[in-house]
């Protein structure tokens, strides 16, 4: 049905109509305060009315108080009254129902602009090289041709897949660039691998705690998860996943052996020798996320699950979403063994990874400083989860306790069992505050009482205020 014919099934009048659709894109966002509307004869044209019709339409706009004319120039939407508080209401999405809820939930408090963003494991672009970036984003725009426009189909820039096995090196996995295949970020990479190494109904060994984007990825995958209690210092429980894998088949197996996402653990080199050897000796695939890897507060960075892998049975995936860029959704996978299992499953995937911010990641790497930001970073990050187990410790609850990672910059909160995170997250977005309640890490009614924090935002009397804030509010449900 045409948009003219759909008007003409109602009685109201045809100008009305054409104002009640330009009403709507208004208020969905489609035209601004500011923004010209579409001229008389686009909306003639547009709804096959006269023109006329189209006049009185904005007329009955303008008595709306929606738009206003301006000389010679046509109608332009007209700002909103300002108000006096400015925040947020709730997501759009309730924090309630399936997993794919809860995630899309506590993006919308994330990218909202007048939040306060405690919630994402997302770095502030104030943190991040961004100038030095977008300049040879630009750079690379100007100057790469036809290439720049066109498909990067797998395995990817070769440019940049040479410059991360240089990397590799540094956690101790010789690989060479033609091991390599560039993703749309890690949760791309991650899904890849699931595709290659699983099928719907299999079982997935996890951590829990565990990100919640991996969750995710099951879920849509028709994966079952399992699992593994995870050592708030040194990660997945390898006496309570051997004795699980003694009993129960297990297709695959996920770790995030580096400052995992929650708890911040960090899996000792030799924990992970035992257990890329005892898949190994089982068949069974290990799918790495190394995504904050490159972030130890440390002088240098830990060994990864494949630099023990001699079987090709580790899957390694990572991006630059942590350290450099998350907005350019750069990632990567060595796929061992499943390397054409997971390129057929990138080109029915998504295809290619986007050429432009490949190649400014390339550059960053080959002569940005790379290193020199990393150090910078680092020190950042360190003080900020210093400061924010400070001030949680001052402002939360007693008996309140948090985690203390070696690297990243994420601390997982447990706080009094009479604290609900998901009743603390609905009243601190109400405060303009988001967190990741703990309900979110796990499929099993677990963490109820938890919630992530993520210290990616520089320290701030504001950060400050937040927290405190959080801690009253947490406070009022202790009983």
């Amino acid at each position: 049905m045409n948009l003219l014919s759909s008007f003409r099934v109602t009685q109201e009048p045809l100008f009305k109509q054409v104002a009640n659709t330009v009403e709507k894109m208004i208020h969905d966002g489609v035209l601004r305060p500011g923004e010209r509307t579409p001229s008389l004869r686009a909306v003639c044209d547009q709804h096959g009315v006269s023109m006329s019709t189209a006049v009185q339409a904005f007329v009955e706009l303008e008595s709306r108080g929606l738009v206003e004319p301006r000389h010679k120039s046509g109608f332009f939407v007209k700002a909103p009254p300002k108000v006096i508080m400015d925040l947020p209401g709730p997501p759009r999405v309730p924090m309630s129902g399936s997993l794919g809820n809860r995630h899309a939930s506590l993006f919308d408090a994330v990218v909202a602009g007048n939040v306060i963003a405690l919630g994402g494991a997302v770095p502030s672009p104030e943190i991040l090289p961004t100038a030095k970036l977008n300049r040879m984003l630009s750079e690379k725009a100007r100057n790469a041709g036809a290439r720049g426009v066109m498909y990067d189909l797998p395995p990817g820039s070769e440019m940049l897949r040479r410059q991360i096995s240089k990397r590799m090196t540094k956690g101790g996995a010789v690989v060479a660039p033609a091991d390599i295949i560039t993703t749309c970020g890690a949760t791309e990479a991650l899904m890849l691998c699931l595709r290659a190494v699983t099928k719907p109904g299999d079982v997935v060994a996890v951590e829990t705690p565990t990100y919640f984007g991996i969750l995710h990825v099951l879920e849509a995958l028709a994966l079952r998860a399992l699992e593994i209690p995870t050592d708030a210092r040194t990660g997945l429980r390898l006496d309570v996943l051997e004795s699980v894998l003694k009993n129960q088949p297990v297709n695959a197996c996920i770790v995030l052996p580096a400052f995992s996402n929650p708890l911040g653990a960090s899996m000792p080199d030799d924990a992970k020798q035992r257990l890329v050897g005892m898949l190994k000796a089982r068949e069974i695939p290990l799918i790495e996320d190394d995504v904050f890897g490159e972030l130890p507060f440390g002088p240098k960075r830990g060994r990864t699950c494949k630099s023990f892998d001699d079987s090709g049975l580790v899957l390694f995936c990572s991006s630059f979403s942590k350290t450099l860029a998350p907005g350019y959704r750069v990632g990567w996978v060595v796929p061992g063994r499943y390397y054409h299992a997971v390129r057929i499953a990138k080109l029915t995937h998504t295809m290619a990874t986007a050429t432009l911010p490949e190649l400014a990641i390339a550059s960053f790497l080959a002569d940005g400083g790379y290193d020199h930001w990393l150090r910078s970073a680092r020190a950042i990050y360190k003080m900020n989860v210093m400061r924010m187990r400070r001030a949680i410790l001052e402002e939360f609850p007693a008996g309140t306790t948090v985690t203390t990672p070696q690297g990243g910059f994420l601390v997982w909160v447990t706080m009094p069992v009479t604290v609900n995170a998901l009743e603390l997250y609905d009243r601190a977005l109400a405060k303009g505050i988001s967190i990741a309640p703990g309900q979110l890490f796990s499929l099993e009614p677990r963490y109820a009482n938890c919630i992530r924090i993520s210290c990616g935002e520089p320290w701030s009397p504001r950060i400050e205020g937040a927290v405190r804030t959080l801690g009253s509010l947490a406070k009022r449900q202790v009983k």
